[in-house]
């Protein structure tokens, strides 16, 4: 995946960005210091040309079907600056577009990279199986319904179907979010792109590969992302009327007083000077250093948001939901519940170092959870003979003279009897009711207890929960792929009463536009490829970066990745003060701007007060912004927040 990412400066808008920037900052000090003009006159135009050519030349492109651009404006309000004398400001003009435009490319790009990097998940061949017995390989894209394949240990499944034949645990958490690999046997579903860990399995082909649930992601994640363009229309009609009027004021300006028998130098001074002061610079400013700031000092926390849209949109949530694998919990299974049954006569060390020593030669999730939970008690695990594992079974194996068995209650149970396989059963059935995963243990034959096993709850999770409902107004919703009964129990545990399980992809992008369609603006919060079409349909999508999927993380708006929970409900107040400052710079912006243009208008504004005016609003709206940058904004946006 990282192979294939497009790199920064890969993209034209990228490199001439960046050419006008270090021009511009070469040409800075030297006129500031007053050297002459050849030293710096040359850098200057060279920041023109580098910042302006291709918003130039895509603006002259648009008038060719009667459009005017807010860009095109730009580079004739630089130049009509650079004729006055006011060179300084057209480059720093021409620096701030050129900037935006570079930053989305990049957003676009990278978008597009992602939604190709999760082509990646479903294998590019599978084993087909022949009416004669034999195998052939054959590309996944020409896998029809009915044909039968073959997946064997550690291959990813190529097609979606059901199993023929044979039992396996296959990680499907890429598709369904679960955290812990299930055992499929005949007659089970399996997805295209998942995961076969032990056992080998004949699948029949039940969809097309194009129709399959990871194609359906792709398509989905595409789609989503292209729904967020008529925020982008809106703001390009704006921009288009803003230019059309500037462009005619400007025109007339400097036309009819020369009509009316006016000389023509102080008509062109007084249509320059109104090009100055009329200058969006300061509305630009007052938007941007406000959420660019914000973002830089989230980036310092560890929340990395993806643009200044996202930015401003981030605060807009009124609703919040969750995915509960990887985003709420740890997403690593551990043991929680220790029980040895007293009849048996084994303390719980003794029963969790049996079992630890019977899973240590296994690979298994669960198995590493048991042999983990030994080693934090500081418990000798002893060596193990005779292991053997069997797909959604369990093991065996020969610990110190003794016959252990690890695995599942429904499969060890029935081949027990007995009083203590009643108490063995209700054993297990009482973890189950409290939303863990039941693994029995016995010896010998004999049940001698159970582990409960559970994704560990985060530490800030009920907090982020409690501040994500101050801050929205409403409890946050519980959107997972995980078994309803584990999934109520964690919902109560931090809060949420609205809890959603058993969901595929396709039904968690549901959920959302359902919300949407309620005129709600729903933030989503996940971490894996079964969260992405979400984090796109969403209003604004974050993803959990230690264990995220590349999907998930390009997919997604912003992403956390220190993995705190606790950054989330701050990132959400530092974007509501940050578009109160977008508010306030607004207003001095217009102030300023409104005052300067009346005043050229109806009488005589001297060019010099004209441009301290100018470049004096845009100074006081660029460090009302910068105030975001330190660190005591962080910190009151995290009192805010919780």
């Amino acid at each position: 995946m990282p192979g294939r990412r497009t790199r920064v400066f890969a993209l034209p808008e990228a490199r001439w960005a960046a050419a006008a920037l270090v021009l511009f900052l070469a040409a800075l000090p030297l006129h500031l210091l007053g050297a002459a003009v050849w030293a710096w006159g040359p850098l200057y135009a060279a920041v023109y040309a580098a910042g302006g050519w291709e918003p130039g030349l895509a603006g002259l492109k648009a008038l060719r079907d009667r459009t005017l651009d807010v860009d095109l404006l730009m580079v004739v309000a630089a130049l009509g600056a650079a004729a006055i004398g006011q060179v300084l400001d057209g480059a720093l003009l021409i620096v701030i577009f050129a900037t935006s435009g570079a930053l989305e490319a990049i957003a676009t790009a990278r978008t597009a990279d992602s939604v190709r990097g999760l082509l990646d998940l479903a294998p590019a061949t599978a084993t087909r199986l022949t009416d004669g017995g034999g195998e052939e390989a054959v590309a996944t894209r020409q896998l029809a319904v009915g044909d039968v394949i073959l997946v064997r240990p550690g291959e990813r499944v190529g097609a979606d179907g059901r199993v023929l034949d044979g039992t396996g645990d296959v990680n499907q958490a890429t598709i369904t979010g679960e955290p812990l690999p299930v055992a499929k046997r005949p007659g089970d579903e399996v997805f295209a792109g998942t995961l076969n860990g032990t056992g080998a399995l004949r699948v029949r082909v039940e969809r097309d590969p194009a129709d399959s649930v990871i194609a359906r992601i792709v398509a989905m994640v595409e789609e989503a992302s292209g729904t967020k363009a008529p925020t982008q229309l809106f703001i390009e009609k704006v921009e288009q009327r803003y230019s059309i009027g500037m462009v005619a004021a400007t025109v007339a300006l400097f036309a009819l007083p020369l009509v009316f028998g006016a000389a023509l130098q102080p008509t062109l001074l007084r249509a320059m000077t109104f090009m100055i002061v009329a200058s969006p610079c300061a509305v630009v400013l007052a938007t941007m250093p406000p959420l660019l700031s914000a973002i830089a000092n989230a980036g310092r926390h560890g929340v990395l948001i993806k643009s200044a849209v996202v930015m401003e949109r981030l605060g807009q949530a009124d609703t919040v939901a969750l995915d509960k694998t990887g985003t709420l919990t740890e997403g690593t299974p551990r043991v929680t519940d220790v029980r040895p049954m007293a009849s048996h006569g084994l303390s719980e060390e003794g029963l969790l170092a049996l079992a630890a020593a019977a899973e240590h030669p296994s690979e298994h999730p669960l198995a590493r959870a048991v042999v983990e939970a030994a080693r934090e008690r500081g418990l000798d695990v002893a060596a193990a003979d005779d292991f053997s594992s069997t797909p959604g079974l369990g093991v065996t194996a020969t610990v110190d003279g003794l016959k252990i068995a690890v695995g599942s209650p429904g499969r060890l149970l029935p081949g027990l009897g007995g009083q203590r396989a009643g108490e063995a059963a209700a054993l297990a059935a009482a973890l189950e009711g409290e939303g863990r995963t039941a693994v029995l243990v016995t010896v010998d034959g004999d049940p001698a207890g159970a582990l409960g096993v559970a994704d560990r709850l985060r530490a800030d999770a009920a907090a982020t929960v409690a501040s994500l409902t101050a801050l929205t107004g409403g409890t946050p919703v519980l959107l997972t792929g995980d078994n309803p009964r584990a999934s109520a129990r964690l919902a109560a545990e931090v809060g949420i009463t609205d809890a959603r399980a058993a969901l595929l992809p396709q039904d968690k992008v549901a959920a959302v536009r359902q919300m949407q369609a309620e005129g709600r603006r729903v933030l989503v919060v996940g971490d894996g490829v079964n969260d992405a079409p979400a984090l796109a349909e969403a209003h604004t999508g974050i993803a959990m970066g230690r264990a995220g999927s590349d999907l998930a993380l390009e997919t997604a708006d912003a992403v956390v990745v220190r993995d705190e929970l606790a950054a989330i409900p701050t990132a959400v107040a530092l974007s509501r003060r940050a578009k109160g400052l977008v508010v306030q710079n607004l207003v001095v912006a217009a102030v300023f701007v409104t005052g300067l243009v009346v005043w050229d208008l109806t009488g005589h504004l001297p060019l010099p007060l004209g441009v301290a005016g100018h470049e004096g609003s845009t100074v006081i709206v660029g460090l009302n912004g910068l105030r975001l940058l330190r660190e005591t904004a962080w910190r009151r946006a995290r009192d805010a927040g919780h």
